[in-house]
């Protein structure tokens, strides 16, 4: 399978958004700030210093990461989503790899992310990856009951 991983443009806010619409209404998850991020991009990721990156099959969007730029040298990594089609290639792994080195680029410290325990496979990924949890605090999310960190 050929992925490529490419940094988001404009053309593609409507599929970033609809992969991440997809897994949130799965889980009963979606709240008006996912929203507010989903509709705008430009506004709450990359303004502000952040960057998201897209996975590319056969000219389609099928999946999504992306880190947040926090006060204190901290990103937080968000909005990460494969499509159900395309999980266990290793897609979700590549997205993460390449947000982590570039949070190390950027001089990150630390990357926080908020989740859900519904979401095992995910939360096994970020453990693979050494995130630890840590106590919920400053969660922008009332469905967020998990919050994990990574300290570079």
């Amino acid at each position: 399978m050929n992925i490529e991983i490419i940094e988001y443009r404009d053309e593609y806010q409507p599929a970033f958004r609809a992969l991440n619409v997809a897994w949130l209404d799965q889980y009963n998850l979606t709240e008006s700030h996912d929203l507010e991020i989903l509709d705008d991009p430009q506004k709450y990721i990359l303004q502000s210093g952040g960057v998201i990156y897209l996975a590319i099959h056969q000219g389609e969007v099928v999946g999504s990461a992306a880190i947040i730029k926090e006060p204190d040298n901290t990103y937080e990594l968000a909005k990460m989503a494969v499509a159900p089609a395309h999980r266990k290639m290793g897609i979700s792994k590549l997205l993460i790899e390449r947000c982590l080195a570039k949070a190390r680029e950027l001089k990150a410290t630390r990357i926080i992310l908020f989740s859900n325990h519904q979401l095992e496979a995910a939360l096994a990924l970020y453990e693979k990856y050494g995130f630890q949890n840590v106590p919920v605090e400053d969660s922008p999310f009332a469905t967020a009951d998990v919050k994990m960190e990574l300290v570079f």
